[in-house]
């Protein structure tokens, strides 16, 4: 069964310290990682290797939702993070892996994201339109430095 991947890349105005907990604190997950028009809900999250989490999205419009999970195969602190995802839905097959770099730059963090066994049937310029919008609201949560 053919699947599909993306690569995304942006340098954002923060330290990879930041980034690296918008990936593992559970509020924040569910803050930015929705494509707009979607809320996210984080059901359980244990962000150490091996732990486990599971989210769902919910449209907004419909109420219609799907959920995921997965576990955490790497955590390296400002530094690295790669994890699993498969949707409870039988009709998205298959187990996605997502791997996230991050590297201090002059201005902030340089992060390069991959994603690879995304399901055939989901097509890949909608995983592309989706990460762009998570990443803008990334982008929205991590770069202000706001004073204590």
């Amino acid at each position: 069964m053919p699947t599909h991947t993306v690569r995304l890349h942006r340098v954002l105005r923060c330290p990879p310290d930041r980034l690296y907990r918008a990936f593992t604190d559970a509020g924040a997950f569910e803050r930015w990682l929705p494509p707009f028009g979607f809320v996210g809900k984080v059901h359980s999250m244990d962000a150490v290797v091996g732990g486990s989490y599971r989210m769902s999205f919910t449209n907004f419009g419909s109420g219609n939702s799907h959920s995921f999970g997965g576990k955490y195969l790497e955590l390296v602190p400002g530094k690295r993070i790669a994890y699993e995802a498969s949707f409870d839905d039988p009709n998205l097959p298959g187990t996605m892996k997502t791997s996230v770099t991050l590297t201090a730059v002059s201005c902030g963090t340089d992060m390069s994201v991959v994603q690879e066994g995304i399901p055939e049937m989901i097509p890949v310029e909608m995983c592309y339109l989706g990460w762009q919008e998570s990443l803008i609201s990334l982008a929205q949560l991590v770069e202000p430095d706001i004073p204590g």
